[in-house]
């Protein structure tokens, strides 16, 4: 009786670590097919072909997050965007190297509310590489996109807030063993 129960227990336990390290790729397959949770396309869009809807205002709001102790400046030149449905617009972020050794940094974009995501396509972003700046280094960090005419009339505002991490020991690492 003991040694029943024991084999169902853990055969539930596993059961339940597996469902645990699926849900990881099952979220990522979610949140592609119905564009919540403010991912983009890691790649740059096609450029805006459609006319430039002149009756709607978009607010797209920029912020900038660095990672935990980055030492250094990390921020958008612009905190908000006045732009038309169909309009390529283009801005940019700042980043200065105030750290003692160079870095390799990567920001993550991510949209909110999430379904605006869809909506919003980078023909050319900072995002797309990897930056690498020496001790003391500034850089101006382009971005162009426009808002699709699709974006439903009740979305006025979208924020595309960027993440910034230090990539550097991983890709130093990845070049020792590539």
């Amino acid at each position: 009786m003991h040694a029943k129960l024991t084999l169902k227990l853990m055969l539930i336990t596993l059961l339940m670590f597996g469902f645990g390290y699926a849900l990881v790729p099952l979220y990522d397959v979610l949140c592609q097919i119905t564009g919540i949770n403010g991912k983009t396309e890691p790649v740059a869009a096609a450029a805006a072909t459609g006319e430039v809807d002149r009756s709607r205002t978009v607010t797209l709001e920029l912020v900038a997050y660095p990672f935990p102790g980055f030492e250094g400046k990390f921020a958008p030149v612009v905190q908000r965007i006045e732009v038309h449905p169909g309009e390529l617009s283009s801005t940019h972020f700042m980043v200065e190297n105030l750290a003692g050794s160079a870095r390799v940094l990567q920001a993550v974009p991510s949209v909110t509310p999430g379904l605006g995501a869809r909506y919003l396509h980078k023909t050319e972003c900072f995002c797309f590489q990897q930056q690498h700046l020496a001790i003391g280094e500034k850089a101006e960090l382009p971005l162009r996109f426009y808002i699709d005419q699709a974006l439903p009339a009740e979305m006025h505002t979208l924020t595309l807030s960027y993440t910034l991490y230090d990539v550097t020991k991983a890709t130093s690492q990845g070049g020792q063993n590539g």
